[in-house]
Formats: C-alpha cells, structure tokens, sequence
C-alpha cells in the first residue's frame, strides 16, 4: 500500500477524510482474507468490521501503524481463525452438506466483492479448504494465495517459522491431492455453461450428460430450511436426471428464470422466481472443457446478501 507511517500521521492530524480514505484501502484487503478463512460473507463482513475498528481505535490511541496493509492482515486473520473454531463446532450440527456463502464476482457494485478472483475463491476449493485446521488455513491462504512470507506468517499466526512451514506442507500436501481442476478458457467455460442451463430447461438428458464428467458431483444446501437433497450425488446420468427431475418440478413456479453470473470466480447463475427474488444459486466446477461439480446453494441464510430472497418452501406448495 501507498501510504506509509508519515503519510498515515499526517492523515490523521488532517482529519477523518484521510482515516475513512484509508481503512476503504484496508477492506477488501481484510475481505479478501477473510472470505477465504471463513467461506462465509456474512462472518467474513463480521471479522473486516472488528479488524478496521481495531485500526481506528489503534490511530486514535496515538500509535503509528508502519505498514497498514500488515496490521490489518495480522488482525483480520486472527480474528478469522477465533472465528472459524466457533464455526465449526456450528457446522458439525449443520442439517445436511455444507457449502460456502456464494459470491457473485462479476459484479461491479460492491469493493467487497472485488476479492482476487483465482482458484482459491472456488466453491470447491473453499469446502476442501474445510477439511484443514484453522492455523493450517491461515498458513496456506497468506503464503500460497497472498505471498507472504513465512517468517511474516509465523508473527501474524503467532508460531515460530519452523512450525509455520511444517504447517504449510501438511496443508499443501492434503490440499494438492484433492485440488479441483481448472484446465479450461474462460470463452470454454462460457460455451459449456450456455449449453448446460439450456439442456437443464429444455429437459435434453442425453444432451446435459454429455457435457458432464462421468464422475461428476452434485452437492445441495438447504440448512435444513429449503428442500435440498440429502446428500451429494455422483455420475453423469444420476446427476443429468435429478437435475432435469428437479427444474421440471421448479418450472411450475410462476416467472421461473435463470441468469447467468459468475459464481466465486467460475460459471453459475441464480435462480429467481417471477418477482425476481432469489431461489438459489447454482455454482459450476469446469476443467477438461466438461462439468465436474455442480453446487446448488438454496439456504436462504446464505442468500439474504445478494438481495431479496423468496420462499422456496412455499414456492413449492403449489407446485407440489
């Protein structure tokens, strides 16, 4: 970041324009490390509120903050590992599988959203992100995703440097033999997300499962509070029939319609009912030019931060 600890001082005799130019700087820094730690917006918003506070509180005690970048860093990732302990003991008692709160990327509206769009943001890779300790998390996010250095890491996560690397390696070595794939051009990506929704509506199963890799994974989250399938589904025809069971039942809802968007990075769309609030969200996992993981988010706890959400359960009523 630009400004350094002079520059900082002299913001903060000047008055609040500087301090509010500042920690604007610092958010979607600590967002992007956040989102990452946590997979979820809505504590991830928490977490950037507590840190850029504790910088305003920090300026107005007086100390000087060399590297603002730094400090925010050091604070937003602490908080997010307190953060995700707590989480996961909520998530242990989640109703059925669990999957990260969407973010719609290609949307200019929110700095928020403006988080480094790389693999590291996919749904896939936040859920396998799961599977590691809180610290390991941390390690692997600043050092693979953000370049920051390891002797930088252990005095932000507290350990000494010979620990912060045989953290590093651990994680890398669970995370390298799980990692999505993700060997497709984006003009690839857009293709074959165009020809999946349309098989989906147009009800095409020789069509949709073709675009499908044979061991293709189908994962739904209702939280427990909107119809979701129970557990996840793998292989091509499995997923190709419940995907066309399931839009034939949805599509007699009144003004049912799809948008494409891109969804943590990657192709998807929303849902959205005739009033155009939303249903869902649809995530997609592309390499090798086919489809290899589907992700419906339908929790409307999980959607309530892109706007207006409906109803699914009573949606269904009538269609039912």
């Amino acid at each position: 970041m630009a400004t350094g600890a002079s520059e900082l001082a002299a913001g903060v005799r000047c008055g609040v324009t500087e301090r509010e130019q500042l920690l604007s700087e610092l958010r979607p820094v600590a967002f992007a490390i956040a989102y990452r730690m946590l997979g979820s917006v809505s504590e991830a918003e928490d977490v950037v509120q507590e840190a850029l506070l504790r910088v305003h509180q920090t300026l107005d005690a007086g100390d000087e903050i060399a590297s603002p970048r730094a400090f925010v860093a050091t604070v937003t990732t602490r908080l997010a590992i307190n953060e995700l302990r707590s989480a996961r003991v909520r998530r242990e008692r989640y109703v059925g599988d669990w999957l990260p709160e969407p973010m719609i990327t290609d949307d200019s509206g929110d700095p928020t959203q403006h988080a480094e769009t790389t693999e590291s943001l996919s749904l896939a890779m936040l859920v396998l992100l799961e599977t590691l300790s809180p610290e390991q998390r941390a390690v692997l996010l600043l050092h693979d995703v953000f370049d920051y250095g390891y002797a930088e890491i252990a005095m932000i996560v507290g350990k000494t440097e010979a620990n912060v690397r045989q953290l590093a390696t651990r994680a890398r070595h669970h995370v390298e033999r799980r990692r999505p794939r993700f060997q497709t051009t984006r003009e690839q990506r857009d293709e074959l997300a165009r020809r999946f929704f349309a098989a989906v509506q147009q009800g095409d199963l020789a069509g949709l499962e073709a675009l499908l890799a044979h061991d293709v994974q189908l994962t739904g989250d209702g939280g427990g509070k909107a119809p979701a399938l129970a557990r996840s589904l793998r292989g091509s025809n499995r997923v190709a029939r419940t995907l066309i069971n399931w839009v034939r039942l949805a599509a007699r809802i009144p003004g049912l319609s799809f948008r494409p968007v891109e969804v943590n990075g990657g192709a998807g769309a929303l849902i959205l009912d005739g009033e155009q609030r939303l249903i869902g969200v649809l995530g997609l996992d592309i390499a090798d030019v086919e489809i290899t993981n589907i992700s419906s988010i339908v929790n409307p706890d999980k959607l309530a931060h892109l706007g207006p959400v409906a109803d699914l359960t009573l949606l269904m009523k009538p269609a039912r």
